[in-house]
């Protein structure tokens, strides 16, 4: 039996896998002006699902004020 998947009741891959994805759509939302933080949360629901959203939504005007 291998250890390293115990803690995540088998499914460590998956929950690296997810994290990984939220990170890299929190960075990518910065990119675009919108909010990191936000997007990071939304990638832990949606997954892929947030990173095609992310990538189809235009980027967000800075202010003028």
């Amino acid at each position: 039996m291998n250890m390293g998947f115990v803690w995540a009741g088998g499914h460590a891959p998956y929950v690296l896998g997810w994290g990984t994805l939220a990170l890299i759509n929190a960075g990518l939302a910065q990119g675009k002006n919108r909010s990191g933080l936000l997007w990071f949360l939304l990638s832990l629901l949606l997954g892929p699902i947030a990173t095609f959203l992310l990538v189809v939504l235009p980027k967000v005007r800075e202010r003028l004020f």
